[in-house]
């Protein structure tokens, strides 16, 4: 039903080509004071992506996001001081 996407960050010399990575993805994220931008394509495409957006020449370089590989499930630190009152019989 949805695709899995991947973000890739893409550093830029200047702001003026950002129209040009519209073809690429979705651009999600521009920031002008560091001159990146943030945009999402699918995850099969990537490194192919990655390659043709570093060929042009205002871009500095572009990194792919590790996001979609972190585990994002955190443990609470008061659960498990509870789970240890229970256990002593507090």
């Amino acid at each position: 039903m949805y695709e899995k996407r991947q973000g890739i960050v893409v550093w830029l010399h200047s702001l003026k080509h950002i129209k040009m990575l519209r073809k690429f993805g979705n651009v999600h994220y521009v920031s002008k004071r560091l001159k990146y931008v943030v945009l999402y394509c699918d995850m099969d495409a990537v490194e192919q992506t990655i390659q043709k957006v570093t060929s042009y020449s205002f871009v500095k370089h572009a990194e792919p996001s590790y996001k979609p590989f972190l585990k994002l499930e955190f443990e609470s630190k008061i659960d498990k001081a509870k789970e240890y009152d229970y256990k002593v019989g507090l």
